[in-house]
């Protein structure tokens, strides 16, 4: 697959990023070792899942968003943005909500991690229901090497999947995936402040619930109430995640986006990131049968420095027209276009022959264009009856051409109240 070429959101300070370590003369050994214990990982749960519903059914979200962030960055204040950004309807899958048995508990409330076994087999067989066949947005996962070696080769299965069903009816269900890696980062002085406040809220929240009986507590984390706890968690996202994700970079779509400012500056960081790229996204036989038409974002780039240099053009080389063309309009068409201020379109029939020139009809819709609204025009010709021939019974008609104008703006807002 294809790398993101998007341009990342401004990166922050160094001295807030994990420094790169120098691999130690047994880090690459390691390494393997860890690739070897995810390929025997994924390889018992892909087996049994192969047996328990069949390879034909092995059918994954087409596009998965692995949402990752450190603690505070706001991945679940960010969920529902990123849903409606690509479209989705179905809630996220929380890989901290899956791990839910007393001894995950334990270590999630000590700042830790849950093993890597546990969380693949929960994973993936969560992410097979109906409901995510369109895409999903993962939460937490991959978080560590192991997982992220779990990961590719889950892609890898989905490929191979693709490739085997495609000339089959099943070929539909086996489509071509999307993988995007989301990265929230914030320092971690505002992940332990936000982890912290959390904890005051939800304290909060709790106390209130259980003194008048209204609403459902929150799950209260250990590490949302001390430092020490706070600190550790950012340090194991740092240490772990951080570096588990940077390595799928070079894999899939990756968007790292900056989570400290407010809200709506996060929002716009998300968005900007998640711009369709048609190239990566669509099935490479789709995209070679659409590549040829131009994107409406490659082609408006220019667009306004062209309608001048169209308009200058005509003054200069066709300025009579172009002064009949501004006539017709000043005259015949704003007095309608002024009456329908309020609902900001306009409708108007004419059957002025100066639109019979193309060069006119095109100097119209400039015009309109230069001046901020937005016209189209639709030629009708209509058969009226002249002459009728008793002996023969053949009825003689004329064409006439109506031009019927449609001009759009943004009209006014009127207070009611």
């Amino acid at each position: 697959m294809v790398s993101s070429a998007m341009t990342p959101n401004p990166v922050p300070p160094a001295s807030s990023l994990p420094t790169p370590a120098v691999p130690a003369a047994g880090a690459t050994r390691h390494h393997d070792l860890e690739i070897k214990d995810a390929q025997l990982i994924f390889g018992s749960v892909w087996r049994s899942l192969e047996a328990e519903i069949g390879r034909e059914n092995l059918r994954f979200p087409k596009e998965l968003i692995l949402l990752g962030g450190a603690p505070g960055a706001g991945k679940g204040t960010n969920t529902g943005f990123i849903l409606r950004a690509r479209d989705l309807t179905c809630e996220p899958v929380v890989v901290s909500d899956l791990l839910d048995s007393p001894a995950a508990r334990q270590i999630k409330d000590a700042g830790g991690m849950v093993g890597d076994r546990e969380v693949v087999g929960l994973v993936l067989r969560h992410l097979l229901r109906t409901e995510y066949r369109d895409g999903v947005i993962l939460d937490g996962f991959p978080r560590t090497t192991v997982q992220v070696e779990c990961l590719k080769l889950l892609v890898d299965q989905m490929h191979a999947l693709r490739r085997e069903f495609a000339a089959t009816p099943l070929g539909v269900h086996f489509r071509q995936p999307t993988i995007h890696i989301m990265v929230l980062f914030v320092d971690e002085g505002t992940s332990v402040t936000r982890q912290l406040q959390r904890g005051r809220e939800v304290r909060t929240h709790n106390i209130e619930v259980a003194r008048t009986g209204v609403g459902a507590p929150i799950e209260e984390r250990a590490t949302d109430y001390d430092d020490a706890l706070a600190r550790r968690r950012y340090r194991v996202f740092k240490e772990q995640t951080w570096d588990a994700l940077q390595s799928l970079r070079e894999v899939y779509h990756y968007h790292f986006v900056n989570a400290q400012g407010a809200v709506a500056e996060v929002e716009q960081n998300i968005l900007h990131e998640l711009q369709y790229q048609s190239t990566l996204e669509l099935d490479p036989r789709t995209y070679d049968r659409l590549r040829a038409l131009p994107v409406a974002s490659e082609i408006i780039v220019h667009a306004r420095q062209e309608l001048v240099r169209r308009l200058d053009a005509y003054e200069f080389e066709h300025g009579a027209l172009l002064g009949r063309v501004a006539t017709f309009i000043e005259e015949k068409i704003m007095p309608v276009v002024m009456r329908h201020a309020i609902s900001g379109i306009a409708l108007v029939n004419t059957e002025e022959p100066l639109l019979d020139d193309p060069l006119a009809m095109a100097m119209l819709i400039d015009v309109f264009s230069e001046r901020g609204y937005h016209a189209v025009i639709d030629l009708h010709r209509i058969e009226i009856p002249e002459k009728f021939d008793p002996a023969t019974g053949v009825i003689s008609c004329r064409t006439k051409k109506v031009y019927r104008l449609q001009i759009r703006f943004h009209g006014s807002e009127i207070r009611r109240g």
